[in-house]
């Protein structure tokens, strides 16, 4: 390990656990939260380009400390960004059968096809509309996440089939939030047909949870530098 990198894997290490950790004020109970996390990974990043930035006219050590800094609040405030993003989502989203699942910065919400299309359709449900409109009124207010929107079916039928099906769900979908106000520029359709299952299709069961449309929220990083 060269120099720079051993000094920086103490100060990586420190900064991860310093800006993860939390104190619950009421269990006492350490506690990890999406914009500590963030701030962490932010701060590390920071601190490792800073540290292999500039031109000796200040030392490796200071420059590491200021893109901590830098870093830091730039994770600090993404994850405070799509705290109070996901926040709403669950409130807007409650009782209507779509999924809110949270992974690291990005927010994803998963639409079972029961909840937003009839059989072997590729037209929402008056339901799924409803949903939309309120997610797309989120979208419009959180406007510096990525939206990428990915259709899926299950293993029963043609595979060709399949896949064109996923596409066209995935952009029925695309096409009623950008009637709602959403950015098109933001939004990314792609269909993957039966390619990659959560749950097994040997089972009913299984076969219900394949098919589904996820929307994924990946925040624009540039935007919080």
């Amino acid at each position: 390990m060269t120099k720079p990198l051993r000094f920086m894997a103490p100060l990586a290490a420190a900064v991860l656990l310093a800006g993860c950790a939390t104190t619950d004020p009421y269990s006492g109970q350490t506690d990890r939260n999406q914009t500590g996390t963030g701030a962490a990974i932010g701060a590390a990043v920071g601190a490792v380009a800073g540290a292999l930035s500039g031109d000796g006219s200040t030392s490796r050590r200071d420059r590491a400390l200021v893109g901590a800094a830098v870093g830091a609040a730039a994770g600090a405030g993404i994850g405070a960004y799509m705290d109070r993003q996901e926040e709403q989502l669950r409130q807007s989203t409650q009782g209507t059968g779509i999924g809110v699942d949270r992974r690291g910065d990005d927010i994803v919400l998963n639409m079972p096809s029961e909840v937003t299309f009839g059989f072997d359709s590729s037209e929402l449900t008056p339901n799924a509309r409803s949903a939309l409109n309120d997610v797309a009124r989120i979208l419009t207010q959180y406007d510096d996440t990525r939206v990428n929107i990915a259709g899926h079916t299950d293993s029963t039928g043609d595979a060709g089939y399949n896949q064109r099906l996923s596409e066209r769900r995935a952009q029925a979908v695309g096409n009623y939030l950008m009637n709602a106000g959403v950015a098109g520029a933001r939004l990314n359709m792609v269909g993957y047909g039966e390619n990659q299952p959560v749950a097994s299709n040997n089972t009913e069961a299984g076969r219900a949870q394949n098919r589904r449309v996820e929307i994924t929220l990946t925040p624009i990083e540039s935007r919080f530098q």
